[in-house]
C-alpha cells in the first residue's frame, strides 16, 4: 500500500455528505448503508461491498450494497476464514486481487465464493472503535486484478472514515444515555420532593416509599416518580385550587 492518499474532489464530497449524515441525527444502519454505497463510488473497481460487525466473537452483516456482497459474508461466516475474518484478527489490510489464481489464504472461502458469486477480488479492512477491532469493511469486485493498489489506498481511507463515524456513533449514543440519566435523576428528584411536602417526611422515607411502589408494580423507578410528579401536576394544575373548591 503506498503512503500517497488519493486527494479527489469526488471524495471530499461524499465525506462531507456522510458527516452530516452523522451529525444530523441519521440511526446506525442508515450510517452503515451509506459507506458501503460510498465505496461502490469512490473505489476504483469496486463493484460491491459490505459491512461485517462483531459482537462478543459473532459477526453480522451491519449493511451491504446488494446480495452479492450479503452472499459473500455469509460465506466467511459459514467457513469462519475470509478477507473480513483476517482483517479483524491482523493488523493489516487484506487484499486479495486475483482469487482465480490458485494463491488465495482463503482456500475455502475462494472455493465457495467462486462457485456461488460472481466475486473475483477481494479487499478487507478492519474498523475500529476506540482502539478495539470491532468488524470490517469489505469490497469485491467481479474481474481478476480490478481491485488495485490505487484501489487498496483509495479503500483505506474510506475504512478510516468507517472507524471515525463509528466514534461519532458511540458518542452520540453515550450522550443520549447520559441525557436520559439526567432526566430520571431529575423526575426522581421532584417525585421525593413532592412526596416530602404532602406527607411531612424525610427524604430517604420519600425514596424508599417509590422504591417499593416501583417493586410492586413492577415499574422501573423512573416510570414511578413520573407518575407521582403528573399526578401533583394534574392536582394542582390550571384551573384547580388547593383548598379542594
Amino acid at each position: 500500500m503506498t503512503q500517497d492518499l488519493p486527494d479527489d474532489e469526488g471524495m471530499r464530497e461524499v465525506f462531507v455528505r456522510l458527516s452530516g449524515l452523522i451529525y444530523a441525527g441519521a440511526d446506525e444502519s442508515d450510517i452503515h448503508q451509506a459507506i458501503v454505497d460510498a465505496a461502490v463510488r469512490l473505489v476504483d473497481g469496486c463493484e460491491h461491498a459490505s459491512i461485517m460487525l462483531r459482537r462478543n466473537d459473532r459477526f453480522s452483516t451491519a449493511a451491504g450494497t446488494d446480495e452479492v456482497a450479503r452472499r459473500a459474508d455469509a460465506i466467511e461466516r459459514e467457513v469462519r476464514e475470509g478477507p473480513c475474518f483476517d482483517a479483524v484478527t491482523e493488523e493489516s489490510f487484506q487484499h486479495d486481487a486475483d482469487l482465480t489464481d490458485g494463491s488465495s489464504p482463503w482456500p475455502r472461502f475462494t472455493e465457495r465464493v467462486l462457485a456461488e458469486t460472481p466475486v473475483r477480488s477481494a479487499i478487507g479492512y478492519r474498523i475500529l472503535l476506540d482502539g478495539d477491532k470491532v468488524g470490517a469493511l469489505n469490497l469485491f469486485a467481479d474481474r481478476p486484478g480490478a481491485l488495485t493498489e490505487q484501489s487498496a489506498d483509495q479503500g483505506a481511507v474510506l475504512a478510516s472514515f468507517a472507524s471515525v463515524a463509528l466514534m461519532a456513533l458511540k458518542a452520540r449514543e453515550e450522550a443520549a444515555t447520559l441525557r436520559l440519566g439526567l432526566r430520571s435523576n431529575r423526575e426522581i428528584g421532584k417525585a421525593v420532593g413532592l412526596l416530602m411536602a404532602a406527607h411531612h417526611m424525610n427524604a430517604e422515607q420519600a425514596f424508599q416509599v417509590l422504591r417499593r411502589t416501583s417493586q410492586e408494580l413492577n415499574m422501573k423507578l423512573t416510570q414511578v416518580a413520573e407518575q407521582v410528579v403528573r399526578g401533583q401536576e394534574q392536582q394542582f394544575g390550571p384551573g384547580s385550587r388547593r383548598d379542594g373548591s
